[in-house]
């Protein structure tokens, strides 16, 4: 078997998120990187997820027509696309190899015949859409977010299975272009893992966008009569549509990687297993993002991928190794009004004595003046190790509501990174009138009573 040049230090499988952020951190720290990816740079977030759907949602929301809105989003694909290719990857030192890779043995990676042998291997290969286990659905053509945007003809009527972050974004942004919506979601509302007030309020925007909501619903059975699709709910109620739009989950791709043979261990549900390093239980193996149970978000794919990289190119191993904080991980829906949260629910808080401050965005002047008062931002307080409440203790969690939600969360995951003292939050002056302001608002609850601000302990039952 031939080897394409010499050995590597890092080898990284798989062009997504993770994929390239692991590889352009293992070359600035002089490593030999070489990428092997079998599908398009970017992966999933560029080409399939993240930029298409925020640009669809944007180009919905500016009322621009389903052909021009498809129009934006493979312009701004290709545009994001351009800085992601193998050009770029070269400019940093990192040698990109198209196939499929497949582990031989420890620090062995065969692509398309031939093998490579690298010191450090990090595994990227992300995950794919889950199809949910209904009778018939993989029978009739649904859509996932890998194929719904090449639809070339804006579709009359479109069922989404889950209402999830993607589902009620789609939801939200085809409803806007004109097509009838109808959500299908199994739990008691949608955003199940969002603050109840949350899910209410996107509840609510959907209907209001024309969407009909179906929750606490369950489909037994997909049928297709032409080209129609047909969904048969266990009330007995029929849903018809010309496309369905399955967003219920993700699937780790590791089919062909040769984890079995190598004895690297997977989960119940088939995802790589890791420590807080990123390592696995095999040395100089690595996994990153969607195919291990830490991911699930852009953000944390990259943030992953730096970590691994870091440890894989440590020179010094008498230095701590660099770990994954999942103490504070963002997450943001982008329907209108945004969802963002960060941290612990209040029902967690609650059993170390957590408090809420939260204040409405119709007692902050920036949404008044916007006319934009739907929504809240919430957070949640606790005690510090020794320090206890000693300046208002730290911030534990946070949900905004609103429509710059999915920024001003960022303010409140520094605050938690940093173990900053709350006060700190509501001493810093901000600038007027503005959305953050409401977090300030919100964090000068803790100390005096503050107009439109309401305080109270934590809740066990975490209830609105």
């Amino acid at each position: 078997m031939s080897r394409p040049g010499r050995d590597v230090d890092v080898v990284v499988v798989g062009g997504g998120a993770g994929g390239l952020t692991a590889a352009a951190q293992a070359a600035r720290r002089g490593a030999s990187v070489v990428l092997v990816a079998d599908g398009p740079l970017g992966g999933d977030c560029t080409h399939t997820g993240c930029v298409p759907s925020k640009t669809l949602l944007a180009a919905a929301a500016a009322g621009r027509t389903f052909d021009d809105a498809i129009a934006a989003v493979h312009a701004a694909v290709e545009r994001v696309a351009a800085s992601e290719d193998e050009a770029a990857l070269e400019r940093v030192g990192v040698r990109v190899i198209r196939g499929r890779g497949e582990m031989t043995e420890p620090g062995h990676l065969r692509v398309e015949g031939a093998e490579l042998v690298a010191r450090h291997m990090i595994v990227a290969t992300g995950a794919t859409a889950a199809l949910p286990p209904v009778p018939g659905i993989d029978a009739i053509g649904a859509l996932t977010n890998e194929t719904v945007f090449s639809l070339e003809a804006r579709p009359e009527r479109l069922a989404v299975i889950g209402g999830g972050a993607i589902g009620c974004e789609l939801a939200q942004a085809f409803a806007r272009l004109g097509t009838h919506v109808t959500v299908i979601e199994a739990a008691e509302r949608l955003l199940p893992i969002e603050h109840p007030r949350a899910s209410g309020a996107i509840a609510s925007a959907l209907v209001a966008d024309g969407v009909d909501v179906r929750v606490a619903a369950r489909i037994v059975q997909a049928t297709a009569d032409g080209t129609h699709r047909h969904l048969h709910l266990a009330d007995g109620a029929a849903i018809a549509a010309d496309h369905v739009l399955v967003a219920v989950g993700r699937r780790p791709v590791t089919s062909g990687l040769g984890l079995e043979r190598v004895g690297v261990e997977v989960d119940s549900t088939g995802r790589i297993v890791v420590d807080d390093t990123c390592a696995t239980n095999i040395a100089g193996v690595w996994a990153i993002g969607d195919v291990t149970p830490f991911g699930g978000f852009t953000h944390v794919a990259g943030h992953m991928g730096f970590v691994a990289a870091t440890n894989a190119t440590r020179s010094n191993r008498l230095r701590p190794a660099a770990k994954i904080d999942r103490r504070v991980v963002p997450r943001v829906t982008f329907t209108d009004p945004e969802v963002a949260s960060v941290g612990i629910t209040e029902a967690a808080a609650a059993a170390v004595g957590g408090r809420i401050a939260e204040v409405r965005f119709d007692r902050v002047d920036r949404a008044i003046t916007s006319g934009q008062e739907t929504g809240f931002v919430k957070l949640i307080a606790g005690p510090r190790p020794l320090l206890r409440s000693l300046g208002g203790g730290q911030l534990l969690g946070a949900t905004i509501v609103g429509p710059r939600a999915g920024e001003m969360i960022a303010e409140v995951a520094l605050a938690m990174r940093t173990k900053m003292f709350t006060g700190r939050l509501a001493q810093t002056i901000h600038a007027y009138p503005t959305w953050s302001m409401a977090v300030q608002q919100a964090a000068s609850g803790f100390f005096f009573d503050t107009e439109g601000v309401d305080v109270r302990p934590a809740r066990p039952d975490g209830a609105p």
